[in-house]
């Protein structure tokens, strides 16, 4: 087992592996931006290095830095967390030219399954259902109008490095085509530094279904089921939940089996997810693997048991997985909600600031994953995300009542946050049968009903 581990994240993850590596008697080396030197997780790590100012392409970005305090603090090896450099296969090469392990797959699996054009190819050889489309990328308008026909509009140009909503545009014409597909290869440029795209059929209104899986160097895969993160806005997640209620069990066999054939695919080992969308009919299709672990992550351990973190952990370390997929017992139901500093009352603008008051909800069955507190004031340079409230239960009436009444218990002060719009969602007659789907919070939004019951 590793001695020290550094830490190349910031937030809750960065907290989150703290604790995981303290729990496993590993030493924490955290990295840290001016902007997060009040963090908790900078309080909590046994050793914290400021490694820049605020903006990220000059402190978390920086591959030499991290580096260079891995080298300078003597550490096994490196967790990237999710974001940042965590799917950047050069950072894991270079983590492994200086002879610091990666807490991650191979760079040559993350590459493999980085690209999403590659990636699309290689689940289709392996017998994995993908979605029909472009064969690789397209690099020329003539080619994607081309292939929009054959395919039949609607279609969505995505970006192969893409991630996050970014570099996705959707098109219902051959004018809409030639716009999507040069707005989608300059915005993936921007984004990750490469404008390639490709072309995919676009499922209308389909559930974003995704399993949980683990692989360890010995060729042993497993997955930990499935959850629905269908509840998104403008393609950002913003409540997840497990089981999905719209799966039964014997397609909750079939996607388990074909995620751990796509990951094995590639000799997968770390923590991942397969990705895919479930369109009508209980038809589903490989959409994109990630390579890292996920914000989601916690709703898997609470109905499995199982610590992810502290898993990925020991596989990279080389030990072998601490179970087997016949060992694997999902019970109960859990419920996340991501709690994010933006205003639902202002189209969810960003909302950094003091927070002025901060009380997190407790009782049986409540979970909150976050690195703020009174007094802590929110940058404005990162994601909104300040904390993850999550909550299990036997079943999941239980685990939405048991929600509902922690999202009431969570009390912040100073920031807008997205709790009010999590109660009206949770309150909705569609999200307590399970009848939602990726386009839920979008028709919601265009009919005004948030606004209107606020009014009233």
């Amino acid at each position: 087992m590793f001695n020290k581990v550094l830490i190349a994240n910031r937030g809750e993850i960065a907290l989150r592996i703290i604790r995981a590596c303290k729990e496993l008697g590993i030493k924490s080396v955290l990295v840290y931006s001016k902007a997060d030197e009040d963090s908790l997780p900078v309080r909590l790590a046994d050793q914290a290095v400021c490694i820049g100012p605020a903006p990220s392409t000059q402190s978390y970005l920086l591959i030499e830095r991290i580096i260079s305090v891995a080298e300078i603090c003597d550490v096994d090896a490196v967790h990237p967390g999710y974001g940042f450099l965590a799917e950047n296969a050069h950072f894991a090469e270079v983590c492994k030219s200086c002879n610091i392990t990666f807490i991650g797959p191979t760079p040559e699996q993350m590459s493999a399954m980085g690209d999403k054009a590659v990636a699309r190819e290689t689940m289709k050889k392996a017998g994995v259902p993908i979605t029909p489309g472009s064969n690789g990328i397209v690099d020329t308008e003539e080619k994607a109008l081309t292939i929009a026909r054959k395919l039949k509009y609607p279609v969505i140009v995505k970006a192969s490095a893409g991630g996050g909503g970014r570099g996705m545009r959707t098109a219902h014409n051959d004018h809409s085509l030639v716009q999507a597909f040069h707005q989608a290869r300059t915005e993936a440029l921007n984004a990750f530094g490469n404008g390639d795209v490709y072309i995919e059929k676009f499922i209308e209104n389909p559930k974003h279904i995704e399993v949980q899986i683990l692989g360890d160097k010995y060729g042993n895969v497993i997955h930990l089921g499935e959850r629905d993160c269908s509840m998104q806005r403008r393609h950002q997640k913003l409540i997840e939940e497990c089981p999905s209620p719209s799966i039964s069990p014997a397609l909750r066999k079939k996607m388990g089996e074909a995620a751990v054939k796509a990951a094995k695919a590639v000799n997968y080992s770390s923590a991942g997810t397969i990705e895919f969308l479930l369109g009508s009919n209980d038809e589903f299709y490989f959409m994109e693997m990630n390579t890292r672990v996920q914000v989601e992550h916690t709703i898997s351990e609470m109905i499995s048991g199982v610590d992810i973190i502290k898993e990925q952990i020991r596989v990279a370390a080389g030990e072998r997985l601490s179970l087997t997929q016949k060992q694997v017992q999902l019970t109960g139901h859990a419920i996340e909600c991501r709690i994010n500093a933006e205003d639902p009352y202002r189209n969810f603008a960003p909302c950094p600031g003091l927070i002025s008051f901060y009380a997190p909800p407790g009782g049986f069955g409540v979970r909150v994953d976050s690195h703020v507190y009174c007094g802590y004031r929110i940058p404005p340079h990162y994601d909104s995300m300040i904390g993850k409230l999550i909550v299990y239960a036997p079943t999941r009436q239980e685990a939405l009542a048991r929600c509902r009444r922690a999202l009431e218990e969570y009390l912040i002060e100073g920031v807008q946050t997205t709790i009010p719009f999590e109660q009206f969602i949770l309150d909705t007659k569609d999200f307590r049968e399970g009848n939602y789907d990726t386009g839920f919070i979008e028709r919601l939004m265009k009919d005004g009903l948030f606004e209107k019951k606020t009014q009233n």
